[in-house]
């Protein structure tokens, strides 16, 4: 995965696409979610073989003028030292050179050849190999040079170890409120318990701190509190892995306290993932009840203690939202959906179903939620924005025989909201809270079903998604725009959780403070405080970015633009203070150069744009243009004498420009091998071929950071992996430090200024995680009581790999 219009990354994550669709906002969504993902996966695996079959084109291409060129001059070689006494060694080595020349394997693996040759074993006439060590990297069949720096006196004696520091999870910004609902709960403990991503976050609403636990190997879709309010369920999707296999999803429950897993639910037993899962209360949560994922929402109902399955049946074939036991009857379960509201009974380890009655009323397109009211009555909110009671009637035998059963019936129909009714929450004292989607509003009602108080939400952060209170006035509030808010009626609500609300591709640290600046496709950019873990400010464009950088200066950043522009903003005012336009295909790069003076922009027009750069980034003067690569740009370096540039492609090329000389493209790539880089983002070079694992595509690797230290280097995959390795990087199979918490393709990583903690940005889990990085000298104990944020007892251990 490269760039995201390209989305040549997306075809091992395609799941996490379908597995982000808001299936409530949206009525198309929810209507045939399986074939939609079926389609995203062949859309995304065929717009893959377009780009790679491009790629192969043009490298066709380009040997066969290779070959037309050498080819005149291999003959003229051949007849030359024939007429020498060493004639068989120079027609060898000019036949390996012609063959080496024209080959192109057509397998997709990615392996290493390491090759020594010498001066004196060339004709003079010949210029194809340049002496000296070289190491050959094959990626999509693709050979990919790489010339061994001069430090470097024996190649194959290099010991590769993954590198003496770690990565410790810090702190995890985002909520998941756009297509998720009910995740959102106040412990006695005094926290917010949410999920974004693979992390569940238990974050404390007045020492802001947070706690994670992190023992869910993919996205969390559900989450439950137990009736003793410490034990949680909480349930996750199938997700898929590197290799493209379904893996199982379950449901943990798991101690809030300790942060202790004490049991796994169903692990094989559930199809996609788990949607829904609900205690009972009647019995102090002795059971379970899931609804999964499958075309039939499989309903099932678990022993809690014992983890085994008490009773299972097909629920239906629509959209299920919400599934709760009658907190009086565990035997008594309620499900409710598109189009339908269905009350169950278990008896005897079977279920038996009765439908929900509209009668005269309009049926609805979807019930989005349920509550029970204090008197048992069934309060349901739907999309319609009205809030219905429904009551149980006894058998109609006058009408339909002595047959007939007792039904359940809607008994009042109460206007609420415009639009949609997405969640209903009772209080202590019987009564009702209801929040709406079109119209953003809280409403307070009394048990008896009469409004008493209401307030809206600010239009930026969406509808109510869902109400959690933390005492008889205030509140906190999950929104349809990833954010939580807490307040009152009286005094209104503000942020204490914010983030992104679609695919994130951009990131930038500050040079020398504790901020980092993020952008994506909701066209929000966003400045973060790595020390107080909160949003500084947040500006929507009118295009989405896709990368930053800061300029040196550390006063503006400049974002690249989804249609070729560009644009630099002031962090105290955040006014724009420049802009400008470049072709009209959208950017991948920004990076300037260590002293400032130069802005190079990549494009993927296949051009890099170079910028003389004055008035400490707010004055800009186009010097020139770099022209060479056959593919679209993925990421480019400078050199620390600010003088050069080395950069990547789409198609796997590594090239050198000289911008000093006039953005002059460096033939003869053996005179970089030494050049020393101010910055190391490219994903391919010598001093990272390590961190390519055996088998990769070229597209396994979405990004790279060398730390500022030159000690370590961060590598964000396609498989929501974070990798630590040791830098340099340049043997194969090199041992690294593997990180999870993202439950997709991890776009971005980047160092702070001082190396103390480590960025990461998830794809389409819309998650940005911080990472404290601690040495081999420094205990978890020394690192919690240094930390401001307490981090979580259960996190696992990393894999080294």
């Amino acid at each position: 995965m490269l760039l995201p219009d390209r989305q040549t990354n997306q075809h091992r994550s395609s799941h996490n696409s379908a597995r982000f669709l808001d299936d409530v906002s949206a009525d198309s969504s929810a209507e045939f979610p399986d074939r939609v993902s079926m389609m995203e996966v062949r859309l995304q695996a065929q717009e893959d073989e377009i780009t790679l079959l491009k790629s192969s084109l043009a490298d066709a291409l380009r040997r066969i003028r290779i070959h037309d060129q050498l080819l005149p001059l291999l003959k003229q070689q051949l007849i030359a030292v024939s007429c020498s006494d060493g004639c068989t060694s120079s027609r060898k080595l000019s036949s390996s050179s012609a063959v080496d020349g024209i080959r192109h394997p057509a397998t997709r693996y990615c392996s290493f050849l390491s090759n020594s040759v010498s001066s004196h074993s060339f004709p003079p006439c010949c210029c194809l190999c340049i002496p000296g060590q070289s190491i050959k990297m094959f990626i999509r069949g693709r050979p990919i040079t790489m010339y061994v720096p001069s430090n470097i006196q024996n190649y194959e004696d290099l010991k590769m170890e993954p590198p003496s520091e770690r990565l410790d999870l810090d702190w995890v910004y985002g909520y998941r409120g756009r297509d998720c609902r009910a995740n959102l709960y106040f412990l006695p403990t005094g926290e917010a318990v949410y999920f974004i991503a693979c992390v569940i976050v238990l974050y404390h609403i007045n020492n802001r701190t947070q706690r994670h636990y992190r023992k869910h190997t993919d996205c969390v879709r559900c989450l439950t509190l137990h009736p003793d309010k410490v034990r949680v369920a909480s349930g996750q999707t199938a997700g898929v892995d590197k290799d493209g296999k379904p893996l199982q999803p379950c449901v943990h429950i798991w101690d809030s306290t300790t942060l202790v897993t004490l049991q796994q639910i169903g692990l094989g037993a559930f199809q996609r993932g788990v949607g829904s899962v609900a205690f009972s209360f009647a019995d102090s949560g002795a059971f379970l009840c899931v609804i999964d994922d499958s075309n039939e929402h499989m309903l099932s109902v678990w022993d809690c203690t014992k983890g085994t399955k008490h009773a299972e049946i097909k629920s239906t074939n629509e959209a299920v939202f919400a599934v709760e036991f009658n907190p009086s009857d565990s035997t008594n379960i309620i499900t409710c959906g598109k189009s339908h509201v269905y009350f169950w009974t278990l008896n005897g380890g079977q279920f038996t179903k009765k439908q929900g009655i509209f009668g005269k009323y309009k049926k609805p397109k979807f019930i989005q939620c349920f509550v029970f009211s204090l008197t048992g009555d069934v309060l349901t909110g739907d999309s319609e924005g009205n809030i219905l009671t429904w009551g149980k009637s006894a058998a109609d035998v006058k009408t339909l025989g002595k047959g007939a059963k007792e039904t359940f019936q809607i008994m009042r129909q109460t206007r609420a909201h415009e639009g949609s009714v997405f969640t209903l929450w009772t209080l202590h004292g019987g009564g009702l809270l209801s929040g709406g989607g079109k119209d953003r509003k809280i409403i307070r009602w009394s048990a008896d079903l009469a409004p008493e108080r209401e307030c809206e939400i600010p239009e930026k952060y969406g509808a109510v998604r869902t109400i959690a209170d933390v005492d008889e006035e205030e509140l906190l509030v999950g929104t349809t725009r990833n954010a939580i808010l807490r307040g009152t009626f009286s005094d209104g609500f503000v942020a204490i959780v914010q983030g992104h609300v679609d695919e994130m591709w951009g990131l930038a640290t500050h040079p020398s403070q504790n901020i980092f600046f993020t952008c994506g496709h909701d066209r929000q950019v966003c400045l973060w405080n790595t020390e107080e873990h909160k949003l500084d400010w947040c500006i929507t464009l009118e295009e989405y970015g896709l990368c930053a950088d800061f300029c040196p200066s550390g006063s503006v950043v400049s974002v690249g633009l989804s249609t070729g522009r560009w644009m630099v903003l002031d962090l105290l005012t955040r006014e724009v203070v420049s802009e400008s336009t470049d072709g009209n295909e959208q950017l991948s790069v920004m990076r300037y150069s260590p002293d400032g003076s130069f802005l190079a922009v990549g494009s993927h027009d296949n051009f890099i744009y170079i910028y003389n750069v004055t008035e400490s980034g707010r004055r800009y003067i186009r010097f020139g243009k770099c022209n060479g690569h056959s593919s679209f740009i993925t990421h480019l370096d400078w050199s620390k004498d600010g003088k050069y540039i080395m950069s990547n492609s789409g198609d796997y090329e590594i090239l050198y420009w000289d911008i000093a000389a006039g953005c002059k493209l460096l033939r003869n790539r053996y005179e970089s091998k030494d050049r020393e880089w101010a910055s190391y983002t490219c994903v391919l070079g010598f001093h990272v071929m390590g961190v390519w694992l055996e088998g990769s595509d070229g597209t396994d690797i979405n990004a790279l950071c060398r730390s500022h230290d030159e000690r370590m280097v961060a590598v964000a995959d396609d498989f929501c992996k974070v990798h630590l390795f040791q830098y340099p990087c340049p043997k194969p199979k090199a041992p690294s430090h593997k990180y999870e918490g993202h439950g997709s393709h991890v776009t971005n990583v980047c160092f702070t200024h001082s190396d103390s903690h480590l960025l990461s940005m998830g794809g389409k889990d819309t998650c940005i995680l911080q990472w404290k990085v601690f040495g081999a000298g420094d205990s978890r104990e020394r690192l919690a009581s240094a930390s401001v944020s307490s981090t979580s007892t259960s996190s696992p251990e990393p894999v080294t790999s």
